[in-house]
């Protein structure tokens, strides 16, 4: 109960930000750019699937999801951090990893969201483009893999919550966060086990769901969610160890 108590606060502090809901809005700009692609340079060849990849399963997992969730994860530490407002926090009592996983699930409900939206803006932009097929079966199949990259990346960018922490400004954390998605957009080719966003983008990829990404390596699922679980064990160990010097 403590938890949902702590999440429930971060959403009241969030709730007055406008920027986290301008950043929502970034969910549209691949399936609108995807829109404008296909209707005046490319075609689908009517296969919605197509169309999805570019929409949702493109720029949008590789790039716009992670930078988006960087930048809400440096938010959510920035003021606590700036102010010292940790030192109030330890009196109350609570929980340092209490405190640092309810900053994560905010992350994770966020992430669900914007993936949400993104499903929702495909959806709409694909029935714009008249010709292309759409039917239940595409349907729940790009809102079966947008929850799945909602879920998966949230814990793929453990490391950049756990690095905010670490931090007193936002610059620093930023910056790491884009070069964190570059490489993870870099990785992908030369070996998906090494970034957590690389193996993020195998296990959503898995069994050829999505054309063009994943061909050429052998795909082991278990080493993917392993390599995701090693890098999510030592961004809590280190968010532990950082908030402990926060006295």
């Amino acid at each position: 109960m403590a938890l949902l108590k702590l999440i429930q606060i971060e959403f009241f502090k969030l709730r007055r930000r406008k920027f986290v809901w301008m950043m929502l809005f970034s969910a549209l700009i691949m399936p609108f750019l995807s829109y404008l692609l296909f209707k005046y340079a490319w075609s689908t060849g009517g296969d919605p699937v197509q169309f999805y990849k570019w929409s949702a399963f493109g720029l949008t997992l590789f790039i716009v999801l992670p930078v988006v969730l960087g930048i809400l994860s440096t938010m959510l530490m920035y003021n606590e951090n700036q102010y010292d407002m940790l030192k109030q926090i330890w009196i109350v009592p609570v929980s340092k990893m209490r405190y640092f996983f309810s900053k994560f699930f905010v992350v994770l409900i966020y992430s669900i969201c914007f993936m949400i939206v993104t499903a929702l803006g495909s959806v709409i932009f694909s029935i714009l483009l008249g010709g292309l097929a759409l039917d239940w079966q595409n349907t729940l199949f790009l809102i079966r893999k947008c929850l799945e990259i909602g879920v998966i990346t949230a814990f793929a960018m453990l490391p950049i919550l756990a690095i905010s922490t670490t931090q007193k400004g936002y610059i620093l954390p930023v910056a790491i966060t884009l070069i964190y998605a570059f490489l993870g957009s870099i990785i992908v080719s030369i070996n998906m086990y090494i970034h957590p966003l690389s193996s993020m983008a195998l296990i959503v990829a898995r069994n050829g769901d999505i054309p063009g990404l994943n061909d050429t390596q052998v795909i082991s699922i278990p080493l993917a969610f392993f390599s995701i679980f090693v890098w999510g064990i030592g961004s809590v160990l280190l968010a532990n160890v950082a908030l402990a010097r926060r006295k």
